[in-house]
């Protein structure tokens, strides 16, 4: 249970951290540390839902992962090969 609160407040954070910057910047942003937030949270989310053998929640998440990690390759290779 513990791994699953854990997960979720990493999970939560990526919106905080996405708030933040916005105001910051007065208009949306969306910082790589939303997406590192969205990694950690989602894989422990995702580890905790096997554990659980929950198959709706491992649905939620495990797919997630992969477009969290596309926006954070498309943040590090951003200007490269244009």
């Amino acid at each position: 249970m513990i791994l699953g609160f854990i997960g979720q407040f990493f999970f939560s954070m990526r919106f905080v951290v996405q708030w933040i910057a916005s105001e910051k910047h007065k208009k949306s942003v969306v910082p790589l540390t939303f997406w590192i937030f969205s990694v950690l949270g989602s894989s422990l989310l995702l580890i905790y839902a096997i554990y659980r053998k929950d198959p709706v929640f491992i649905l939620g998440q495990a797919p997630n992962l992969l477009i969290y990690f596309r926006n954070i390759w498309f943040i590090k290779h951003k200007g490269k090969g244009e």
